[in-house]
C-alpha cells in the first residue's frame, strides 16, 4: 500500500531533506518514525531535496506500509513520533508506482526578505535581513526577466550536476509592502540552488554590485561565477508540488 504524505517543517535544525550519516535530516526523521509505527524499515522518497536550513509548508513524500494501514491513524502516530519542527500535514492512498519526485509538474516556492529595518526576530529564521531599503520597481524588473523559459546554468551550485539547466517558470513576482518582501516562483523544476542564487543576485543588482545587463545576459545561460551570491537558506520556503 502507497501513501503520499505532505510534509511540513522548519529547516533551521535539519541538514536538509536527504539522508546523511550522523547528520538530523527531514527523509530520516520520517524514517525512523514510520519503522517505529509500522515494525519495519520504511524507505521515503520525496519530491525535492531541499538543503540545510530550508522550510516547508507543502513538501511531498511517498512510501509503502503493509496493506490495511489506516493512514488517518498512522499520521497521529508519525506526528507523536517527530519532533515539532515537522508536521505530517495529510496522508492518503496513491497508485503502488506514484514517485513523487517524478510525478511532479510544478514546484513553488517563495523567498522572504527583510529591508530597510533592524532584523526582525519573529521572522529570524524565516527571512534574510537586508539593511537597506531595496528598490522595489528594480526588484519587479527583475523578476518579470525570470518569467519564462531559461537557460539557469549561472544560477545554480557549483556542484550542482543536473542533467539540463533549461527550466521553465511559470511564476515569478515580488509581493508583500514595506519592509517584508516575498518573492514568489513557480517553474517545472529547480537547480540545486536556483531560488538562492536567484534571489542573491537581484539583490545584488539592487545594491549595485551586479549590472543589470549581466542578469538579463544571463538568464540565457553562462558562468555561475558571474552571477551574485546565494542568498541564505533560511529565507527560502517550499511551498507546494503540483501534480
Amino acid at each position: 500500500m502507497r501513501l503520499k504524505a505532505v510534509v511540513e517543517y522548519i529547516g533551521t535544525d535539519y541538514s536538509g531533506w536527504q539522508v546523511q550519516p550522523g547528520q538530523r535530516t527531514v527523509q530520516a526523521a520520517l524514517q525512523s518514525a514510520l519503522e517505529i509505527a509500522t515494525g519495519s524499515a520504511v524507505r521515503v522518497e520525496g519530491a525535492g531535496r531541499t538543503d540545510s536550513g530550508v522550510h516547508a509548508s507543502g513538501q511531498v513524500a511517498a512510501f509503502d506500509v503493509p496493506e490495511g494501514t489506516d493512514p488517518y491513524r498512522l499520521r497521529a502516530s508519525l506526528n507523536g513520533l517527530t519532533d515539532d519542527d515537522l508536521s505530517v500535514v495529510s496522508l492518503e492512498s496513491v497508485d503502488p508506482d506514484f514517485d513523487p519526485r517524478r510525478a511532479a509538474r510544478r514546484r513553488s516556492y517563495r523567498y522572504t526578505v527583510v529591508t530597510g529595518r533592524p532584523p526582525s526576530p519573529l521572522l529570524r529564521d524565516r527571512s534574510w535581513h537586508v539593511s537597506a531599503r531595496l528598490d522595489r520597481d528594480a526588484l519587479d524588473r527583475l523578476a518579470a526577466a525570470v518569467h519564462g523559459r531559461h537557460d539557469f546554468s549561472a544560477f545554480r551550485a557549483a556542484d550542482c550536476v543536473a542533467a539540463t539547466t533549461v527550466r521553465e517558470v511559470f511564476i515569478s513576482r515580488w509581493v508583500g509592502t514595506g519592509h517584508v518582501l516575498e518573492y514568489e516562483i513557480c517553474a517545472t523544476a529547480f537547480l540545486k540552488n536556483m531560488v538562492r542564487v536567484l534571489v542573491g543576485s537581484m539583490v545584488d543588482v539592487v545594491q549595485g554590485r551586479l549590472d543589470e545587463s549581466v542578469f538579463f545576459e544571463l538568464l540565457d545561460g553562462g558562468d555561475r561565477c558571474r552571477a551574485g551570491r546565494t542568498a541564505p537558506p533560511g529565507g527560502l520556503v517550499l511551498e507546494s508540488v503540483e501534480y
